[in-house]
């Protein structure tokens, strides 16, 4: 009920590139939010999809965030996880615009889940060097597995939890870091304050169901009140930072 009413808030505060005089934004939604082509590597993104949905197999979760709504069992069906805790295909054809429309080289993402999105940000842009985190053991092994017969060479696979992968990066900075896992306020101030330093002027933070929970729209809302955060956008189930020193401070919500 709680994202139900969010998302009528959403709805009657939003708009579309109309109305936006930041140059820089208006290309974003345009060029990329709400670019209509129909790229070649949605096939590869609907085939891996289908390949999920399509899996008999089970896996014994271990959660280090705040779990599951709709899954409190601890061993899960893939084919039922991909249905709920994965991004959906729209949001998957979302990240690969993003990653092809910015042309990453390095993207850090925390929380690989069955690897949809990292999927999706590796075929974006061949060069996007991704590092993706998972913490439960069964969920890495089983999309490392998958990741690697997609022969997609430009992601590494870590099996950690998120405040120690942190701690040991060795990349100065990112253009891309996607916080996907771990929704609640507490965990997602502290990775945003400990990531924060390895944002340069062009980099973008992307946030997950930033609706998910009372909790995570608190978290949010923090985070654009940060001196440090320059553009926000809200589409609602993703929430998009930047940290552009030459632009005014500026927030957006934009419906997809």
């Amino acid at each position: 009920m709680c994202q139900i009413i969010a998302y009528i808030k959403f709805l009657l505060k939003s708009t579309n590139e109309h109305g936006v005089h930041s140059p820089f934004v208006y290309n974003f939604i345009t060029k990329c939010l709400y670019d209509k082509k129909k790229y070649n590597n949605y096939d590869d993104l609907k085939a891996y999809r289908s390949q999920l949905l399509n899996s008999k197999e089970s896996l014994e979760i271990t959660d280090f965030g705040a779990g599951s709504k709709r899954m409190s069992n601890s061993k899960r069906r893939v084919s039922k996880m991909v249905k709920i805790s994965s991004s959906s295909f729209k949001d998957t054809q979302l990240l690969f615009r993003i990653s092809q429309y910015f042309k990453f080289k390095n993207t850090l993402e925390l929380g690989t889940s069955l690897g949809v999105g990292t999927q999706a940000l590796a075929l974006g842009h061949s060069k996007n060097k991704i590092t993706t985190v998972e913490g439960c053991h069964n969920t890495f092994q089983f999309s490392e597995k998958n990741l690697k017969a997609l022969h997609l060479s430009n992601i590494i696979c870590n099996n950690s939890d998120f405040r120690s992968a942190i701690s040991q990066l060795h990349q100065e900075s990112f253009d891309c870091i996607y916080f996907d896992g771990h929704h609640n306020k507490e965990a997602t101030l502290a990775y945003f304050n400990l990531l924060i330093s390895k944002a340069h002027n062009n980099s973008v933070f992307i946030f997950d169901d930033i609706y998910w929970s009372r909790d995570m729209t608190q978290a949010w809302e923090t985070i654009l009140k940060d001196p440090r955060v320059i553009i926000s956008i809200d589409c609602f189930i993703l929430g998009f930072i930047f940290f552009r020193k030459e632009q005014p401070k500026q927030h957006f919500r934009i419906r997809l």
